[in-house]
């Protein structure tokens, strides 16, 4: 019986091939070169666990005295993340349009549209909080302008390729009737995507209460900024206080958001 041949052998048992030598040998270098650069070691890990432990002995029980500011902070850092996304989302269904396939009025623009939203993408949002507090000053502005940068870079991107995913047929058929571009997207395109935006919407929300609240620890407003002041002083039970007012606050609105997507998905 002759050996069976390498293209007999299901994929599992074959040979990598030599780029995906290369592949696995590069990544076990960047990942050993990590541990190296991290300084990894038992002692350092034990003193962390310690410092934690110590760091959840002063948190509790968590200090509440000062509910009124946190409470006004967290519906301030609710605020910069709601204003945000709607002009993120607002801002995206043009540029999206732009980019998508079957709306775009040319290659060139789609191209270029497509590279705008990259670019939102790509900067992570804590570096445009810190271009728009050197631009606009410290505040909730500066952390406003960063949640509309960020959901343009990730609604854009989803809502373009939901309206390249629409079905042809509504399109056609209005085109067909004489209707134009602008008709065919208003009667057809959006309509159909509708319900896929909204649920896109609703992540970003959830994401921008996060981000939001990071946001603030580099001044950008919000409850961020209650929360870096409390650990810079090591009133770590405030610091706690504040953490689980965030905690309630983005769990109940990732509830709520989960409770709308169910009904209109």
């Amino acid at each position: 019986m002759s050996a069976p041949s390498r293209h007999s052998l299901p994929p599992r048992m074959r040979m990598p091939s030599a780029l995906a030598w290369v592949l696995m040998v590069t990544f076990a270098a960047f990942f050993l070169q990590g541990l190296y650069g991290a300084e990894v070691s038992v002692d350092r890990l034990l003193r962390g666990a310690t410092n934690f432990v110590r760091f959840v002995s002063l948190a509790i029980p968590p200090d509440f005295a000062r509910w009124e500011t946190i409470g006004w902070a967290m519906l301030e850092t609710l605020n910069i993340a709601v204003v945000g996304v709607t002009f993120g989302c607002l801002l995206s269904i043009p540029l999206a349009l732009l980019a998508a396939r079957n709306t775009a009025p040319n290659g060139v623009i789609r191209f270029v549209a497509r590279q705008l939203i990259a670019i939102a993408r790509t900067i992570p949002d804590l570096i445009w909080a810190l271009i728009f507090v050197v631009a606009v000053g410290l505040g909730p502005l500066a952390g406003i302008l960063a949640i509309i940068m960020d959901t343009v870079g990730f609604v854009a991107r989803f809502y373009s390729e939901r309206f390249e995913e629409v079905q042809k047929g509504p399109a056609e058929a209005l085109t067909s009737t004489g209707a134009g571009r602008l008709s065919v997207i208003a009667g057809a395109i959006l309509p159909e995507s509708f319900a896929s935006m909204t649920a896109t919407s609703l992540y970003s929300v959830e994401k921008a209460i996060r981000s939001a609240v990071t946001l603030g620890l580099v001044g950008a407003g919000g409850i961020g900024v209650e929360l870096s002041t409390a650990m810079r002083l090591f009133q770590y039970d405030q610091a706690a206080a504040i953490i689980l007012v965030v905690l309630v606050a983005v769990i109940g609105f990732e509830q709520l958001s989960s409770s709308i997507r169910k009904r209109i998905i």
